[in-house]
């Protein structure tokens, strides 16, 4: 039996091992705001490949009209597609540390916006700092929008 148990144990433990060093980032999450329904921001944060995710933004304006745009990213700083979203062609996603992850927007090869989205030590927030640029590469306007974890 105890050859069985081992084997049983072998198979198991690289799974648990994997769930464990799951990227924290993974889940959805609700923009905090104070606006009226039916407003609503939801990112949703995915696997994608071995070490990358797959971003999901799904957004309810106040007439109640829904947009839904993606991308993927290794967190390499690469620029990837994005689809859904007419003024965003490309997103690139690099990791500053555990916690900070730098997110540059790009429409046609211009920057349009630099982010810095910074999760929380407890791993139930998203602050992220949104910085539009012009077509000089100068910063226009700056806001901040925070994000929690969706049970």
């Amino acid at each position: 039996m105890r050859p069985m148990l081992a084997l049983l144990l072998l198979m198991v433990l690289p799974t648990v091992a994997a769930s464990q060093s799951a990227n924290p980032r993974f889940g959805r999450w609700l923009l905090k705001s104070d606006a009226l329904a039916p407003i609503s921001n939801i990112m949703t944060y995915e696997p994608f490949g071995e070490t990358g995710m797959k971003v999901t933004i799904q957004a309810v304006n106040a007439k109640g009209d829904t947009t839904r745009w993606w991308y993927t990213t290794a967190f390499d700083g690469r620029e990837m597609p994005v689809t859904g979203n007419a003024s965003q062609t490309h997103a690139a996603v690099r990791t500053i540390s555990p916690f900070v992850n730098e997110i540059v927007n790009l429409n046609n090869g211009r920057i349009t916006q630099r982010l810095t989205n910074v999760l929380s030590p407890d791993h139930n927030t998203i602050a992220v700092i949104y910085m539009r640029q012009d077509a000089a590469d100068k910063t226009t306007a700056v806001t901040f929008a925070t994000y929690l974890r969706i049970p």
